[in-house]
């Protein structure tokens, strides 16, 4: 997957995010947990964008390893909200899963970053 796509794909998330979670019922608990995870889901492209912008390897390595843990973070507000709306269960789903493979895919990204900045440092 190039740059492009992985932006299209945080950017198709976050609407996705924003459109599922309008949807749930307006409580004390999804208020806060619907924060939470709208201002994490919506921070891992922003941050991919950043690191697409970045000016050296060690600031893109930040910003990558910003959206990963975004992504992870979203994860676990989904997974709350899954408990606390188990009627929208099958559109809380595909976001979990979608969180689950933005958080893989800069996961590895990360991964790389550390092992290639160390191959520039040794140069």
């Amino acid at each position: 997957m190039n740059r492009d796509e992985l932006e299209k794909r945080t950017l198709e998330f976050s609407k996705n995010l924003i459109n599922v979670l309008q949807k749930l019922p307006k409580n004390l608990i999804n208020y806060k947990l619907i924060g939470q995870a709208i201002d994490s889901g919506t921070s891992i492209g922003a941050n991919y964008r950043e690191a697409n912008a970045s000016e050296s390897p060690k600031d893109f390595k930040h910003k990558i390893n910003i959206s990963f843990k975004e992504a992870k973070e979203t994860e676990f507000w989904l997974s709350n909200l899954i408990t606390a709306n188990p009627d929208y269960k099958d559109d809380l789903s595909p976001l979990h899963q979608e969180s689950d493979e933005l958080m893989r895919i800069f996961g590895k990204s990360v991964t790389t970053c550390r092992q290639n900045l160390k191959s520039y440092i040794k140069k």
